[in-house]
């Protein structure tokens, strides 16, 4: 189908303002719209994510505000279920712009948030989650009126080209002890292998969708793989993109880390993170971003060890029911 939508494909209409499913060939209208309101133009980040939305379309909501016929804003979300080591289906709201000659007069960023909750709930999501710079009071209103509140996560990043310390002391660095590659297609069965022993859980189309998104969408593909004894003991998923949650600097983004608990202890996560580390230093990138539940402890540890601070960005939610 042309639309990015699944359900409701019928535009929503009030007075003079049409909402409606978000399309492939309005690439070059969200293009302007967003270049106005940011003063950056990101057409590779909202290429791909048309043409990811067109392949996958139950993965987005997309829609696309018009006011007397004429485009005037977008809204962005994906669906998504383990990023961040969530468990829980969700959408993650991380692209919204409205036309600063529609702004602020018409309601059409509420419009696009109501129709968008709308379309979430019939697809049973329970929760809309973006992030927020701690300075942009504006958009922080905006949220609060609509009535998102603190999520009970916090936003981390460190120097992307930061060489991660290795726990034994040893000289040697952590990506020299264990052989760390690029992941590849065929890894797909150990990776879900690998997150059934740590959640107890079984989500072979999660990590399908990732994989998807690492050899498609990503603009730089960052994923690795770890191994003993020549098989899979260790995953990072990873990419460097900018424009989720109004970006407009490219950034690395983590989003996924297991180390299979038969595997503990041997430094695989470590490794992982050195490897990740040399390669984005290679990119010059200059941070990587992820984010946690505030108390997952163990994580949260290993993560300052890993020279991760908390970011100026807020983990914002909606709940939907």
């Amino acid at each position: 189908m042309a639309g990015i939508l699944t359900v409701g494909d019928v535009a929503a209409q009030t007075d003079s303002v049409r909402i409606r499913p978000l399309q492939r060939d309005d690439l070059d209208a969200v293009v302007a719209v967003d270049q106005n309101v940011s003063g950056r133009g990101r057409r590779g980040f909202f290429a791909r994510r048309l043409d990811h939305a067109r392949r996958d379309p139950a993965a987005f909501v997309g829609l696309a505000a018009e006011r007397d016929g004429r485009f005037a804003g977008f809204v962005f979300a994906r669906i998504q279920e383990g990023e961040f080591g969530a468990t829980a289906l969700e959408a993650s709201l991380d692209a919204i712009a409205v036309d600063p000659a529609f702004a602020g007069r018409h309601g059409l960023g509420r419009a696009l948030l109501d129709r968008l909750t709308t379309e979430l709930r019939a697809r049973g999501i329970g929760e809309l989650a973006t992030q927020v710079d701690w300075t942009d009071h504006r958009l922080i209103g905006f949220f609060s009126r609509i009535g998102f509140v603190l999520a009970p996560r916090v936003v981390l990043e460190r120097k992307a080209e930061e060489e991660p310390a290795g726990d034994d002391g040893l000289e040697s660095l952590p990506r020299d002890r264990l052989w760390v590659r690029s992941m590849k297609p065929d890894d797909l069965p150990a990776l879900v292998a690998i997150d059934r022993r740590i959640t107890g859980h079984d989500r072979p189309a999660y990590y399908a969708r990732k994989m998807d998104e690492v050899f498609t969408e990503s603009a730089v593909r960052m994923s690795l793989v770890a191994e003993i004894d020549q098989h899979p003991a260790g995953f990072i998923m990873a990419r460097v993109d900018f424009g989720e949650f109004g970006a407009t600097e490219p950034e690395a983004v983590m989003d996924t880390i297991g180390v299979d608990p038969r595997h503990d202890r041997e430094g695989v996560a470590t490794a992982l993170m050195s490897q990740l580390s040399a390669n984005l230093g290679a990119l010059r990138a200059e941070s990587l971003r992820t984010e946690v539940d505030w108390n997952r402890f163990g994580l949260l540890g290993f993560l300052d060890r890993m020279g991760f601070r908390p970011h100026r960005r807020l983990a914002l939610r909606l709940r939907l029911n």
